[in-house]
């Protein structure tokens, strides 16, 4: 049984699949405590639901897509169960992960959107940096950008660990932080391989992001 706070179906807000139509199942429970979380509330209200009643509810959904993020979904180990099943019933599967555990043990063909936790997020050494060696071409890395200082500490990271010539690197800007042109023009100006990132969703719905 799997510890869930919320499944529906919505646009993707993030990633390279941002805008497509798709069913998320965020899972509750979260190892970090980042200081611009805006799902707080998938900390610990859950209902307890089996992979078998999951994927049902995903099939009403009518669509090839699923996310599964949280919280922290790799918090859970009945999570690989469900991403294993999810892949056999030949859904295209998303892993949303804060990038503070393994993905090691993660199912071959799951695309794991792995974020590396800038210091804004009051979470940057929690990041398992081993987790690097285990992407496979597909996979996505994210950058969650508070500030200046952020930008200048992602961008050493992405020049020293040689970023962005095979996985997409994502830079995404903290709701309401800083503004997306600020990055948009660093992007530019240091000739970065990286993607600039808004999340959908919250410019569709604004501050209505539960259940969206």
């Amino acid at each position: 049984m799997l510890k869930i706070s919320e499944i529906f179906q919505s646009i993707m807000g993030e990633s390279t699949f941002a805008g497509l139509r798709g069913g998320i199942v965020r899972l509750s429970g979260c190892n970090l405590r980042c200081r611009y979380c805006d799902t707080q509330y998938a900390y610990d209200r859950f209902s307890l639901r089996s992979v078998e009643d999951i994927i049902n509810l995903l099939d009403s959904f009518n669509t090839s897509l699923v996310l599964v993020t949280g919280g922290e979904p790799l918090y859970q180990e009945e999570t690989l169960d469900l991403m294993k099943a999810l892949l056999g019933k030949k859904y295209t599967v998303l892993l949303e992960t804060n990038g503070s555990l393994s993905i090691a043990q993660v199912p071959s063909g799951v695309i794991k959107i792995v974020d590396i936790k800038c210091p804004g997020s009051g979470q940057s050494d929690k990041v398992y940096w081993k987790n690097l060696e285990y992407l496979s071409l597909s996979d996505e890395l994210k950058f969650v950008i508070s500030d200046s200082d952020d930008l200048q500490w992602a961008t050493k990271v992405v020049q020293e660990e040689g970023l962005g010539k095979e996985n997409t690197v994502l830079f995404s800007p903290v709701f309401d932080k800083i503004s997306p042109s600020v990055i948009a023009e660093w992007i530019v100006e240091n000739s970065l391989p990286v993607r600039l990132q808004l999340q959908m969703h919250r410019l569709i719905w604004k501050e209505e992001v539960r259940g969206r």
